[in-house]
């Protein structure tokens, strides 16, 4: 018989890998130019995604195309993925 000490450690890896397949399960697809990213969800919204902060920019925002490790992405995969909007709108 587990102890409980066990028992709980084992479903905390049970629980934390259950959170994790949603995660996982769905993979983001990135562009190297808004005319690929477009193709890809063509009634979609092409934003800019900032890849290490997961946050995204529409065209006319400042700094839309203009931040170092980012790609274009189709709005709803973004979201999907787990990035959001920016909040102040640049």
């Amino acid at each position: 018989m587990l102890s409980r000490g066990i028992a709980r450690y084992a479903a905390g890896l049970l629980l934390a890998a259950w959170i994790a397949v949603p995660a996982i399960a769905f993979s983001l697809t990135t562009f190297s130019s808004e005319r690929e990213a477009q193709a890809h969800c063509p009634k979609d919204i092409v934003v800019w995604l900032n890849l290490p902060t997961m946050i995204w920019h529409y065209k006319g925002q400042r700094w839309y195309a203009n931040t170092k490790h980012d790609a274009y992405a189709c709005e709803k995969e973004a979201g999907a993925s787990g990035a959001r909007g920016t909040h102040n709108g640049q």
